[in-house]
This record gives C-alpha cells, structure tokens and sequence, in this order.
C-alpha cells in the first residue's frame, strides 16, 4: 500500500477524532424522545410565496408550497375559490418562481426551476436529477383545461401589453416568444446581465437594466427596427427603470456606492433621472441631500412609480426611517407621504394611480400592516389592524390582497375588502399543529453600550418550577427583523416553527433583532463597527446572554445559540469567544472567516488595518478558547457562503478536539429547496440542542 501524502493523512486523521463523538452523541440520543416526526409535520404545513396579479382584472395566482411540493394557485375573481394550475406531486426540490399574468389574466408565465436569487448561475439540484437542474420559462392559458408550454431556457417572464407575447432573460441575452405558440427568438446579446425588464405601454420597446459588475446601464430595445440604444449612461449603477402612464419618457433611480469609509451622509450619492424618449433629453427631477438618506437604500419590491397626477414615489430615509416621497416629475419638492419612526417594507399604486398603498410597521415596529394613502391628501388609514402580520401588497384591477400570517397560521393569500376586513382564500383555519403555540411576547433591553435591543420571546411550556434552559436565535441577512408571529419569509416562516417546537421541547428561545438589521430605522441598521469592523451585532447577542441569565426561571449553565447565515456567524463567535456563556450552538451555513480582498482604493496601511480588523472580528480568531459542542449544517452548493467556510472550521474545531457534529446536505443551496433537507436539517438541530443542553421539560 502506498503511504498516505499530507492532505489524506490529515484528513483519515480528522475521520478518526470526530467518528467516536459522533458515534457517543448518537447512542445518547437513543435514550431520548424522536421529535422528527413533529418537526416533519409543522414543516409541511402549507405556505405562500410570490403573489403577483393582473392589470385590469381581479385575478390573483400564488405558488403554494406544502411539504416541498410547489403548485400555483389562481383566484379567477373575488368570491370565487382559489384553484390549482399546477400537478407537481413531488418534493425534488424544482422552484416555482417569477410568476407574472397578462393584464387581463387569462394568461400566466412562470420561472420553472432555477434560483430566483442567482437566476444566472447554474441552477441547483438539489433532488439530484442525473441530467441536473434546469430553468426555464412557462405559459399557460388559466382557463381550466389549460395546457402549460415551455418557452425554453430562461427566467423573469413580462407578457406584453395585448397578452400575446412573453419577453424574457438569460443572463444578458433578451428573447421574446408568442404567448400562444411558436419558439422564442433571440433579440440582444448584451454583456453582463440584464435585469428589471418592462414594456411600453404601446408594446413597441422593451426597458431594462444591463447590470455589468461595477455599473450598470438603462437599455432599450426597439422592436420595429431591432435597434439597441442606452439612454443618459453614466459612471453609475441605475435601477429600477420605469415608463411613463403615456410611453413618452422613462424615469430610472441612479446611484453611487459610496467608497470605503464614508458614511453615506456626506454627501448626494443618488438622484432620479428622466429622459424624453422623442428628443433623447436627460434630466434631474430629484436629488437626495446630504445627510440621513445620501446613499440610497430600497424596498424588497417596486421602488419607483409614477401616479396619476404626474409624481414619482420612491424610497427614502432622508428622516433616517425609510419612508415614501413624492415628487413632481417636471422637478420641485418632495413629500414624504408615510411620516414617522416607522419604515415601510413595500409599497405600490391603486389601480388608477391615485391612492398609495404600502405596508410597515407603522403604529407597531414589531409588526406589519397595510395601510392606504391618497395622494391627493389627507390622512394613512390602516387597512389590516391586529396582532397579524401582514404584507405584500399587491393590487389587481379593483382588487387588493395581501400575504398574511399569525401566531398559528403560516403565510397565506388573503382579500382586503375594506378596512379591517381581510379574507383568507382558500382552507387556512389554524392547523391543528400549531394550536399549542405560545404567543411570543416582544421585549426589550439595553446592550453594554446603550443600544436597544428588541427581541421576541417564546416562553417554554413545562410543568414544574425548576430551572430550564433557553436558547438565542440569531437571524441571518443581516438586513432581517424577526416578528412575534410567522414570517412572510419562508425561510424564517420555517426557523419560527422550530422556535416554537423549541418551545414545547423546554426551551424558552429568544430571537434578538441585533443591531445592523431592518425595522429600526437608518441608525440601527447602520450602525458602527459592525461585521468586520468590529463585530459590534455580538454586544447585543452578550447582552440577551444576560438577560436570559439574569431570570430565576432560566439555568444560566444552559443557554445556548442557533442560527443560519449571519446568525450561524454570530452562533459561532459566541461560542469561539465566550464558550464559559454559551453551552452549545448550532450553526447553518455560517461565515466563519471574514477576511476578503480589502475594498478598492485603500492605502497599503489601511488595507493591512482592514485585514487585522476582519480577522478579529471572526470566529477563526478565538478557536483557541472554543470549548462548547457545536453542529454545523451545510448545502455544499450554497452560492450566498462557501461551503468551505464550515469544511474548515470542522478540520480546526476537529484538532482542537471540540465536540463537533456535522450535516452536510450534498447539492443543497443556502436556503434548501428540499423540504426533507430542511426536516434533516431542523431534526437534528432539535436532537443535538436536547442532548447537549436537555430541552426536554419537566
């Protein structure tokens, strides 16, 4: 036999120190109770995701996700019951996305496969398909009886304005297909990618961004003459292109990242440009002022309309809240339309421009609802009042619905009729799964600097009076904020059901919202030193530590850490800086390393300065003092963090003889696509977070 080379001796010499640990932990949990079941059962419970409607009728359609079957649904009209347009049966882990109908809904198109964050990367397999994975571009009529067709390989489906013809994408090549049959036909080849594609209204051109790394242009394509032309191009990023009601000028957003050390603050770094389509002449209508909004920060959703009376809405955090501005078109002074320490997360236009509709946490900044605001004056009225949480706003014809969600019921579609009536389409009683749920209640209390930190506490439901142990849950992002009810986000919609298993098992958990996250204005969200300028999120993760151990219901020997993302980060700083605090953690495709090439045009000395400070605030810094068992969870296709990030910590934490479990889930992504990776994954979370902390209550 051949002698083993450095590389495979070290790693038959890993196999060997993490095998008999893995091997202890499996006999214990042998002892203890099987919740996979449970965990199986809350996570097929039905969700929706990606409501879209059409233009000039009440017709609605969804995706539905169920025990990782994807199907879309349709509402034909209010009154009527919602229908499947879909008969996929299987969890193989094939996304349904993008979904977009025809303006009078008798047609839909959809994104089939693929990943909607990374449209232009290979697509994920994670059901293991031996040709792999695929994306592509469906059409299909929504009568019943309709027959769906593929358009071929491609993503983001706009349908004209006469419905008969579908415009799509592949990285940046811009195809256009008959809605009705026909293959499709190559339009452009442009470099980089393009995105946020649109029609005219007379359906002549097609509007859109070509994204090329460092900047990125507002394109149009004439269809009459096959032309190209790239309107005001700049030295910029430009988003969010739009057509005016009438066709004859384009709005876009331009922006610029302001370099390494600014604030953001001190100075204009992004404006709103309009272009007359005839005489090709550029113009501001608007530009942001230094100070709180300088740099532009947008919505998850639409971030620029125009309105019936010729203003343009948009974000900004000028108030240091991210709220909606309006501004005449011709130029002049904005209005901010949604005053108050409040953000909005989306926002859209009523069906004759007039009325703005948006959705925050207005009144509550621990919830959101939906709220109405007319143009032409007067006061917000809220349309979904109470402890829901409710968003998405979206507006067909003379129809509006919305995603909504409670403590027990998962996201779902529902009608807004008028002001606090909100229906429900479809069988979304609450599940008898969820009955048990503790109402989780929103706290807060104060870091070692002054910060305010805000979190939701979900109370263990256990029988005697002795201590317990608890659990702090660190969201991902950071650009999140979690809710005291189930997230609109599937995600987290799915991270909340564990909580609440948690819960049931003996655990009281809080999920902190930690500084740099969303929901608490500019300031928070912004503040300084965090990530790898200092890790400044982890005096608000100690100061949760405290809380929690400060209760006399609360073993302050058994708190421990779970979280995926930016939370497995900040899961695994706990544990490797303060593992005499936290007793055990687990860790879903967490960053481990923060260490990248410095950010352009720095000086030698402060591209060292910036190293020293990435490195310090990783958990690769203090393994020496890891002490606490830890599980790692990795997709090892994940294209939001290197699947080596945790190959890595578990070789280090391996010779440094830490506890250490793992779970790698072979062609997953950063968010499973599979519901059996995610019942893997949230299964043997519960069984090591019992066996290291005993979760089980009296």
């Amino acid at each position: 036999m051949s002698r083993c080379h450095g590389p495979l001796r070290r790693f038959l010499r890993s196999a060997l120190l993490i095998g008999p640990a893995l091997l202890v932990m499996g006999a214990a949990a042998q002892s203890r109770p099987d919740h996979r079941p449970a965990i199986a059962r809350l996570l097929a419970l039905p969700m929706a995701v990606g409501l879209t409607g059409a233009r000039d009728r009440p017709v609605f359609a969804w995706v539905e996700l169920r025990a990782g079957v994807r199907n879309i649904w349709l509402l034909p009209a209010p009154g009527q019951s919602p229908r499947r347009l879909t008969d996929r049966t299987i969890d193989d882990g094939v996304d349904l996305h993008s979904l977009a109908l025809n303006r009078d809904g008798t047609r839909i198109a959809w994104t089939q496969g693929g990943d909607a964050e990374f449209p232009d990367l290979p697509p994920p397999n994670s059901g293991h398909a031996a040709r792999g994975g695929s994306q592509s571009v469906w059409v299909r009529a929504t009568a019943t009886g309709g027959a769906a067709r593929s358009l071929g390989e491609g993503h983001a489906p706009v349908f004209s304005p006469d419905g008969e013809r579908v415009a799509f994408v592949v990285g940046g090549t811009l195809l256009l297909a008959s809605a009705a049959d026909g293959p499709a036909a190559k339009l452009a080849q442009l470099p980089g990618k393009i995105e946020d594609l649109s029609w005219a209204p007379d359906g002549k051109r097609l509007l859109f961004v070509s994204r090329r790394g460092d900047h990125g242009l507002i394109a149009l394509f004439d269809l009459a003459d096959g032309t190209l032309s790239y309107p005001d191009p700049g030295m910029t990023q430009d988003v969010s292109p739009i057509f005016s009601p009438d066709g004859a000028s384009i709005a876009f957003i331009r922006t610029v990242t302001p370099p390494f050390g600014a604030t953001g603050t001190e100075a204009s770094y992004w404006s709103i440009r309009i272009v007359d389509l005839a005489t090709g002449l550029a113009r501001t209508a608007w530009r942001a002022g230094a100070g709180a909004g300088g740099d532009y920060y947008g919505t998850r959703t639409a971030n620029l309309l125009w309105s019936a009376d010729d203003r343009l809405l948009f974000p900004s955090e000028a108030s240091g809240w991210v709220h909606v501005l309006a501004v005449p078109a011709r130029g002049g002074t904005a209005i901010d339309l949604t005053p108050g320490e409040a953000e909005v997360e989306n926002f859209t236009l009523s069906v004759d421009r007039r009325t703005l509709i948006y959705a925050g946490n207005q009144g509550d900044l621990e919830r959101r609802h939906v709220w109405q605001q007319p143009l032409a004056g007067g006061r917000a009225r809220q349309w979904t009042p109470g402890d829901g949480i409710e968003g998405f706003p979206t507006v067909a014809g003379n129809a509006l619905a919305v995603v909504v969600s409670d403590v027990r019921r998962p996201p779902h579609v529902a009608l807004v009729a008028g002001a606090g009536v909100v229906t429900p389409l479809g069988a979304y009683s609450d599940p008898a799964e969820t009955r048990d749920f503790v109402a989780p209640q929103p706290v807060r209390f104060t870091a070692e600097d002054g910060v305010t930190v805000h979190a939701t506490l979900f109370r263990a439901r256990r029988g005697g009076n002795g201590q317990h142990p608890a659990l702090i849950f660190l969201h991902g992002g950071p650009r999140r904020q979690m809710l005291p009810a189930f997230h609109l986000m599937p995600y987290y919609a799915s991270a909340y059901l564990l909580n609440q298993h948690l819960a049931m098992d003996g655990f009281d958990v809080l999920a902190i919202n930690y500084r740099s996250g969303t929901g608490y204005g500019r300031a928070f969200r912004e503040a300084a030193e965090t990530g790898r300028e200092g890790a400044s999120e982890y005096r608000d993760v100690l100061a949760a530590a405290r809380w929690l151990a400060a209760r006399r219901d609360i073993d302050p020997h058994r708190i421990g850490l779970w979280g995926g993302s930016w939370g497995g980060y900040l899961t695994a700083l706990g544990l490797a800086r303060d593992s005499a605090m936290f007793a055990a953690g687990v860790d879903l495709h967490g960053v481990h390393d923060l260490v990248r090439a410095p950010p352009p045009m720095l000086p030698p000395a402060e591209q060292d300065r910036w190293r020293a400070m990435a490195w310090q605030s990783s958990p690769a810094a203090a393994i020496d003092r890891w002490r606490s068992p830890v599980l790692l969870v990795h997709g090892d296709d994940d294209r939001n963090v290197d699947f080596a990030q945790s190959v890595r910590l578990a070789a280090a934490l391996t010779a440094r003889g830490v506890p250490l479990e793992t779970l790698m889930l072979p062609d997953e992504r950063h968010e499973f696509f599979r519901y059996q990776s995610w019942v893997q994954a949230y299964a043997a979370t519960d069984g090591f977070l019992d066996r290291t902390l005993g979760g089980s209550a009296p």
